[in-house]
């Protein structure tokens, strides 16, 4: 099922976790190969991907993180 475009959760690949639609590429470690450094470059040449679906992941990490609420448990 498509759940953001180029963005694919099926129980069958990764036990549902979100992917780049039509491979097996988890969107967590896309989003964790940038934080670790790696430039888009580096990251579309190691796991085969578009310029368009590496944005398509940091879109949907965006989204994720707007969505985040924070509740403080005092001081």
């Amino acid at each position: 099922m498509e759940i953001a475009q180029y963005i694919t959760v099926d129980i069958a690949i990764h036990h549902g976790t979100p992917v780049i639609t039509g491979t097996r590429v988890p969107i967590s470690i896309i989003i964790g190969s940038l934080a670790g450094g790696m430039s888009k470059e580096e990251v579309m040449q190691e796991y085969e991907l578009t310029k368009t679906q590496v944005e398509a992941a940091l879109s949907y990490a965006t989204d994720l993180v707007k969505q985040t609420t924070v509740t403080t448990l005092g001081a």
